[in-house]
């Protein structure tokens, strides 16, 4: 038994490996390439544009902790780091709505000693502050634009239209936040399986939202790290734009760069492709420049791609380290809780 584990877990390293490859070699050999475009920009500009996105991360891990990191976590800032970077690593290389980087967070909060329920109904709570910042941005600068508040053109397609989308999915989470017990009829026994999982996903989507406004009415000022992750990595893309030329107005920024986002939920290694069209298409969209949206597109995922994705795979192997010290820890606790405790003697009695 022990044999064909090891084979197994040699196989499932193979092929991991081999997957790692195949999507990171055509990156490295994109890299000089992209690279030689995006030189010919202003480089204070582009220095500048790396400092913001340092800025990003860090909003991220401030919203990690505040989120995780409560009273009686075994989780400091080292461990902090950790997760949240080696997270965004597996985010860029897996794109698919960011379910890499969900999917490393969870396993890492669970071998903290956190319990599934508990990441779960956390985990639920951090993306609906994270993704909540996404749809309120949608809504107020869609409505914005098309209002004539902010600056910029306003085609209904790029601004009427992701409003809409933002106040539905707000209004849908608001509503699914009152789902508490649902009582009824039974369903009928070939549907119970999709019936389950339907229920299981609406309760703990609605656990999560109400976590999440939890947070909100205690004014955790570690929430406005949402703010900050999303606010930062816009202005790298604002910061492309000053190292090749001409800056399109904030708001058109705002929803060239939410929309293109949209991108990110195809299953493309991190996004390579769908997010560069994406933004690029909605930017000829609002009338900018091509050639300049072109530069400062990849000058923007040249950075949130690559400052990450480096360090980041970093932090997983240091994250594996800080698991086994995890696991030494517990190993020591179980055998104190094992050895035999001291019998205290009897008093003695003096006779006269």
């Amino acid at each position: 038994m022990r044999g064909n584990r090891r084979t197994w877990t040699l196989i499932a390293a193979v092929a991991m490996a081999g997957a790692a490859g195949w999507f990171l070699l055509p990156k490295f050999s994109e890299l000089g390439h992209t690279w030689a475009r995006v030189s010919s920009g202003r480089p204070g500009w582009l220095l500048v544009a790396v400092g913001l996105e340092v800025l990003s991360f860090a909003g991220y891990m401030g919203l990690f902790r505040a989120v995780f990191a409560r009273c009686g976590s075994r989780i400091n800032w080292r461990e902090s780091y950790e997760i949240t970077m080696a997270g965004l690593a597996a985010t860029r290389l897996l794109a698919a709505g960011g379910a890499g980087g969900v999917a490393l967070t969870a396993w890492a909060l669970k071998r903290s000693g956190m319990d599934g329920r508990t990441v779960a109904r956390r985990m639920t709570s951090f993306l609906v502050i994270l993704y909540g910042v996404y749809m309120t941005a949608l809504l107020v600068f869609g409505l914005g634009l098309y209002a004539g508040l902010f600056s910029g053109s306003a085609p209904v397609g790029l601004t009427l239209v992701p409003a809409a989308f933002g106040a539905l999915v707000i209004i849908a989470a608001l509503s699914l936040s009152r789902l508490r017990g649902v009582t009824g009829v039974a369903a009928p026994e070939s549907s119970r399986a999709f019936v389950r999982r339907a229920k299981w996903f609406g309760h703990s989507v609605a656990a999560g939202v109400r976590g999440a406004i939890g947070l909100a009415r205690s004014r955790e000022l570690g929430l406005l790290g949402a703010v900050a992750w999303w606010g930062f990595d816009i202005a790298v893309l604002w910061a492309s734009f000053h190292a090749f030329g001409t800056v399109p107005p904030v708001g058109v920024i705002v929803m060239a760069y939410f929309v293109g986002t949209l991108a990110n939920t195809l299953p493309l290694p991190g996004g390579i492709g769908g997010v560069d069209g994406g933004m690029i298409g909605a930017f000829l969209a609002f009338g900018v420049d091509p050639g300049t949206a072109v530069l400062a597109v990849l000058a923007y995922r040249a950075i949130a791609f690559w400052l990450p994705t480096l360090p980041g795979a970093i932090a997983y192997f240091q994250l594996r380290r800080t698991m086994g010290e995890w696991k030494a820890d517990e190993a020591e606790a179980a055998d104190e809780q094992l050895q035999p405790q001291p019998v205290p003697a009897s008093p003695q009695i003096a006779v006269a």
